[in-house]
């Protein structure tokens, strides 16, 4: 069943930031040229107080992407009401141009995981799955994109190629997909694939946002490398890299730097911006011919 998909992405196709309380002041006396800021709902999710009062303020000049981080959309339990109408409550409240969340699960029975937990790709979860965004949809009220996993196992079980799983969840409930640049490399590099491939089976068309993140790295138990979907440096060059392969088949999108752990100062966040900004330039200037603006 496709559910209502009123409210489709409407962020312009440029570099957008991370909102974090630490720069709230130098925003709004400066307001950096920033094509849109995304927070994680589960922050703003309490009934007043300084973090609305500052969102409040910035969404006066900014577009708004809101990214979920506790719906748990791939647990086999129900989803949890009461957070869906949070949720709706503060989509009601901002009306943003955006809302996502993660392919993954964090709850069990009456515990919440603090972590983003993959899943087995099976038949019996593609249909939890779709369930769980066909009611998402509906008590939202919109579209939702579904983000593409980090990962650093692989389930025995699994039957389905990620790709094919994402896409086919589309499809049957009309969500729109957000591709994780930086997911696809820690999962390729994991799991010994070639990270290019996988964005050249990736249903491009489905794409309504895409994010890039700086990854931490170490060695596993037999020595060989192992990526850390970290958040917490600039973007690596590889991810660079292949975050130009995606443009050349999606074109430019709307393109957030996710930067959530040992925060910089602002004019460090934003010079990871206006990187972005310059690439998303020349794939426009690449496909059309006119000269890209100056980032």
């Amino acid at each position: 069943m496709t559910a209502s998909t009123t409210g489709s992405v409407l962020l312009p196709a440029r570099a957008g930031l991370g909102l974090k309380p630490e720069h709230y002041d130098v925003i709004l006396a400066d307001l950096p040229d920033v094509g849109f800021f995304e927070v994680h709902a589960e922050n703003y999710m309490g009934a007043g107080g300084p973090p609305h009062r500052y969102l409040e303020a910035i969404t006066e000049h900014y577009p708004l992407s809101l990214h979920g981080v506790g719906l748990s959309i791939g647990a086999a339990r129900g989803l949890d009401k009461a957070h869906l109408k949070r949720l709706r409550s503060l989509i009601d409240r901002y009306r943003p141009q955006s809302f996502s969340e993660h392919l993954a699960w964090s709850t069990h029975e009456t515990g919440f995981l603090n972590d983003l937990l993959p899943l087995p790709y099976t038949e019996e979860t593609l249909l939890c799955v779709v369930d769980h965004v066909d009611e998402t949809q509906q008590a939202l009220g919109r579209q939702m994109l579904l983000e593409n996993p980090a990962t650093y196992v692989l389930f025995a079980d699994s039957t389905i190629d990620e790709v094919d799983f994402l896409a086919t969840i589309a499809q049957r409930t009309g969500c729109g997909l957000l591709l994780d640049v930086n997911n696809v490399m820690v999962s390729a590099v994991n799991h010994r694939l070639d990270a290019a491939t996988y964005i050249d089976r990736f249903p491009a068309e489905l794409v309504g946002e895409i994010h890039l993140a700086g990854y931490d790295e170490t060695v596993d138990a037999a020595g060989e490398r192992l990526l850390i979907d970290a958040h917490a440096t600039e973007v690596k060059s590889d991810v660079m890299t292949l975050y130009k392969h995606t443009l050349a088949r999606t074109g430019a999108l709307p393109t957030l730097i996710e930067w959530d752990n040992n925060v910089p100062d602002f004019a460090t966040l934003y010079s990871e911006a206006k990187r972005a900004d310059a690439v998303l330039a020349a794939e426009t200037f690449r496909r059309s011919g006119r000269r890209p603006r100056a980032a």
